[in-house]
């Protein structure tokens, strides 16, 4: 994972292995990978990004990157800084279901910004692609001025395939796997908070990834857990490995304890600290 997180992916020259018509995209990866790849370009990019062909688990730091965006080029921890953040695919440009989606993360970028996280897009779309989509994007939600966020090209598929997020079954004209609906949300210690993967023709609720955001920050900082349908403001659970002992110094606006058939005191909520 070190090897990942401190060299970018523009310093590897490499080349993503292609599939024949009618082939397994993720057949040919695996393929590729068990043998080294044909060329020297592959195998470094087996060597770099083998433990990578998977999306990255909740808990694991984030991989650091280089990439070109729509706001030039970025190195993500630079860029996310000490902030929580957001990178999600879609899989390509001037699409509905993606102009829906990014017009949605724009329409809420403020809400996202007053929770400190930035938010950055992903696809294998050139930057000169993106930017000519933009007006699209801005003008289906009703948004004047700049897009309020990057989005990065990944032309090469180097991050989509480092990161699991190739749709295999979902190709553009030139018959290359585009990217699906991921997300990763990675918090100030660029750890893995969260991650969502919906396929291409699905897309995403982006008040419900706000809703998550957060219970997310509320629960990275206080012992309670978020039940179903929660949001903010709303009673929390009390988490289970707070003893009893400690109820009234941790939650002193109260803790109430629903009685069930168990008999069991595990279920307690406590207004939102």
């Amino acid at each position: 994972m070190g090897s990942f997180a401190s060299r970018s992916c523009a310093e590897i020259n490499i080349s993503i292995p292609e599939a024949k018509e009618g082939e397994n995209f993720s057949r040919v990866v695996s393929h590729s990978a068990q043998n080294g790849g044909k060329g020297s370009s592959q195998r470094k990019f087996f060597k770099q990004y083998g433990p990578f062909l998977r999306m990255p688990n909740i808990g694991d730091i984030f991989p650091n990157f280089r990439a070109m965006t729509t706001e030039g080029e970025i190195d993500f921890y630079d860029w996310l800084g000490n902030s929580w953040g957001i990178l999600f695919s879609h899989p390509g440009d001037f699409t509905p279901v993606c102009t829906s989606e990014l017009g949605k993360a724009a329409q809420l970028a403020p809400e996202f910004q007053k929770r400190g996280i930035k938010i950055i897009g992903l696809s294998c779309s050139s930057t000169r692609e993106h930017e000519a989509w933009i007006p699209d994007i801005l003008a289906y939600t009703g948004l004047k001025g700049p897009m309020p966020f990057p989005i990065i090209s990944d032309e090469k598929r180097e991050l989509a395939v480092g990161l699991g997020m190739l749709d295999p079954e979902f190709k553009d004209d030139k018959g290359m796997p585009m990217t699906c609906r991921a997300l990763f949300i990675i918090g100030p210690d660029k750890k893995l908070k969260m991650s969502i993967l919906y396929p291409a023709l699905s897309g995403r609720n982006f008040s419900e990834i706000l809703r998550v955001v957060d219970s997310l920050q509320l629960t990275d900082v206080k012992k309670v857990s978020t039940p179903v349908d929660w949001k903010y403001g709303e009673d929390c659970m009390v988490d289970v490995s707070v003893p009893r002992v400690y109820e009234d110094h941790l939650f002193p606006k109260g803790v109430t304890i629903k009685a069930l058939p168990s008999g069991k005191d595990y279920f307690r909520t406590t207004p939102m600290p």
